[in-house]
């Protein structure tokens, strides 16, 4: 017959601090500590976007795969990434009175760019 191995348990040991905690305790100090845990994160995607992001977030707003790849290295050729380019689009349609799509159209025919660039200038966002 087989011997079990025993193993070493702390679980004892780490789990005094909350022995003690009712189930509606415990369950807002995981929500807590997760929000600890999720809150940077969240942060930093405030202030941090990558190429594929925006390509995704182009996608969804109705372009295709084809045009979202130039319209996300037409806003990084001008330092505009970091401003989202599905904004960029946005900011577009609204200022110049048209939909998100015709925007995106005619920013990928190298339209409203110095506009969208002026933009942002004067809202101290470059």
């Amino acid at each position: 017959m087989k011997k079990l191995l025993e193993r070493d348990d702390d679980f004892l040991l780490r789990r005094n601090h909350i022995k003690d905690l009712s189930d509606e305790e415990l369950k807002s100090k995981f929500w807590k500590l997760s929000g600890e845990i999720v809150d940077p994160m969240i942060e930093l995607s405030k202030t941090h976007t990558t190429p594929s992001i925006e390509r995704s977030v182009l996608i969804r707003m109705g372009f295709s795969s084809l045009e979202a790849q130039p319209l996300v290295e037409l806003a990084i050729d001008r330092g505009l990434i970091g401003k989202g380019v599905g904004h960029v689009v946005y900011v577009v349609s609204k200022e110049k009175d048209m939909s998100i799509r015709d925007a995106g159209l005619e920013l990928l025919e190298e339209k409203h760019w110095d506009f969208v660039i002026d933009y942002f200038n004067k809202r101290g966002e470059k």
